[in-house]
């Protein structure tokens, strides 16, 4: 099932997508409430064509992976560590597909990073490994923007990435995928930047969840950033970055600098 939000002439809903999303057979099909356990309909829908795909969830927080690429890691000038590195962006970073990443007049280089991101589908403490699956409702695909120069003079990484506009997520959440061996791609105005596979993560996703579940209570329609591979690089006012997970979808958005038109 692909998960979506939409804006429609009738306000803002949650929605289950069906059919090709890029055939104009597709629909947006209205879920009550809320998409966590059986999504119960409304019996309203609309043409995929006719409404506006937003940020597919609205996490409490987005709990993000750093250096769960070994090659990432290596153009970092990085080591590799034997636990994983957990960082936390503000849910107000979030912003859904098509609209423009900002870039704030004092970061630059801002860097693209395009990751493979889970989605919680129920509040959860202690999650073995094992038992991951249990608490995922599913996964879509992230970017996390990071402004290096503020990395690099910070030491740490919350103001690097923590900015408006900063956590791209979308276009919708698949629920039926097989996360561990998917490819994903990073194309900045076409140019293929990142090209990897899940498959080489550092630590699975039954790891961080059960790592990161260790420390805090996740809640339904937290994210988890599971890590980009290399290949980051910088964006510019005017560019286009396209993030791609195979069998998932692709995550479009333009790029701006605040103060230019």
């Amino acid at each position: 099932m692909r998960l979506g939000r939409i804006a429609s002439p009738d306000g803002v809903a949650f929605v289950s997508i069906e059919g090709p999303p890029d055939e104009p057979t597709a629909v947006a099909r209205e879920i009550a409430e809320h998409p966590f356990g059986t999504p119960e309909f409304t019996g309203r829908q609309w043409s995929l064509a006719d409404v506006r795909l937003l940020a597919p969830i609205l996490a409490s927080k987005v709990v993000c992976m750093g250096k769960n690429y070994a090659a990432h890691v290596d153009e970092m000038g990085g080591e590799t560590v034997p636990h994983p590195v957990i960082f936390i962006k503000p849910n107000t970073s979030i912003i859904g597909p098509n609209v423009p990443i900002q870039l704030p007049v004092d970061a630059d280089p801002v860097h693209h990073e395009g990751e493979l991101a889970v989605v919680i589908g129920r509040p959860c403490k202690d999650v073995p490994a094992a038992r991951a699956a249990d608490v995922i409702l599913g996964y879509t695909v992230a970017n996390d923007v990071t402004a290096r120069n503020q990395q690099r003079a910070d030491g740490q990484w919350t103001r690097a990435k923590g900015h408006d506009t900063f956590c791209p997520v979308g276009p919708w959440i698949v629920t039926d995928v097989d996360p561990t061996d998917l490819e994903l791609r990073t194309e900045v105005n076409g140019e293929v930047r990142q090209r990897s596979r899940t498959s080489l993560m550092i630590h699975d996703i039954g790891a961080i969840i059960e790592w990161v579940s260790r420390v805090m209570t996740l809640l339904p329609g937290d994210l988890i950033l599971t890590g980009t591979p290399e290949g980051v690089g910088p964006i510019e006012h005017g560019d286009t970055v396209a993030v791609t997970i195979e069998n998932i979808g692709t995550l479009t958005n333009p790029v701006v600098r605040k103060g230019k038109k």
